[in-house]
């Protein structure tokens, strides 16, 4: 290779299944979708919903593709982006609260599966987020599916004032989200991030997990499609009692799905031990459990195809 012969763009990945986006306005704001239209023989039914996946803090809907593709049924799909998340809208407060999430979810399910339950799926905050509003809209459901989404260390009333502190301390300095010169380094990002992203995923998912911007003196860079607000202390706590009180009247048969590589105590350490999570697992009424090997968190990410093939076993 000589000096003026140009670098090899890396390969981009192609997807098998193309995705529909549209925007719909739930609760005031605009909310980005993504629908993969079933084929022919995909019309819904009761024992074969619309399925709904839900992504993860600082993630988006598009993030599911490789798990979509890998599936072999083409059944209707959708996913959102939660507020303040890829091309949805941002909530427009100094905080994101946890009610909030629940109420989109609960006015998205209204707007595109209005008179029947839907199969749903939540990975990471959106595990968390589905478990509770399965708890609390049990007949809206007949599958759920919860992706590593652990729940959080319990708090105690005596943490209140420090938090609030914290909180108020925060909000007198806008949060920034570092920003990125090109889509290379966004792709770079994302495969630091997680090195088992292979990098022709990382490529397809940089353009949509980012926005190019335009500075004042003319210069661009690239913006992760993130509210920056998201990375302020939430003042509200969380009680472990509440978050058991929503999972035990959860009724639909429900799967659990976890990467063998993931570590809890590398996230909370001693504040959430591994037993608690399984006190709270444990009230879930009908439950299987699938552990992928060769994965760690973002596990749509790491295997697929292991993942595709878990989901339409359990959704039958």
């Amino acid at each position: 290779m000589t000096p003026d012969t140009p670098l090899a763009s890396p390969p981009v990945y192609s997807p098998r299944r193309i995705a529909r986006s549209e925007f719909i306005f739930l609760r005031g704001l605009q909310h980005h979708l993504l629908r993969w239209d079933g084929d022919a023989a995909s019309a819904f039914t009761p024992e074969r919903p619309l399925l709904v996946m839900l992504h993860g803090w600082m993630d988006v809907a598009a993030s599911f593709q490789f798990v979509i593709d890998a599936m072999q049924e083409n059944r209707p799909i959708v996913a959102m982006d939660w507020r303040g998340f890829g091309l949805s809208d941002a909530g427009g407060a100094d905080s994101y609260w946890f009610p909030d999430y629940l109420g989109d979810l609960d006015a998205l399910l209204d707007a595109v599966s209005p008179d029947q339950p839907v199969d749903l799926l939540g990975h990471s905050m959106g595990g968390n987020i589905v478990m509770t509003y399965a708890g609390v809209r049990p007949k809206r459901i007949r599958r759920l599916i919860n992706l590593e989404g652990f729940g959080l260390p319990d708090t105690q009333a005596s943490a209140a004032p420090e938090r609030l502190v914290t909180w108020l301390d925060e909000l007198k300095q806008a949060p920034q989200l570092k920003p990125y010169a090109s889509l290379n380094d966004v792709a770079a990002r994302l495969s630091k991030t997680n090195p088992r992203l292979s990098a022709d995923k990382a490529a397809w998912l940089a353009p949509r997990w980012s926005a190019q911007a335009t500075l004042p003196d003319g210069s661009q860079e690239w913006r992760i499609l993130a509210d920056p607000a998201h990375k302020k202390t939430n003042p509200a706590l969380y009680r472990r009692e509440e978050a058991m009180a929503c999972w035990a009247r959860i009724t639909a048969p429900t799967l659990w799905v976890e990467g063998h590589d993931t570590d809890m105590m590398r996230w909370f350490g001693k504040r959430y031990p591994r037993s608690d999570f399984e006190e709270r697992l444990a009230l879930v009424q009908s439950l299987r459990r699938v552990g992928l090997s060769d994965a760690g968190h973002m596990l749509h990410h790491d295997q697929p195809d292991a993942l595709a093939r878990a989901l339409e076993d359990f959704l039958g």
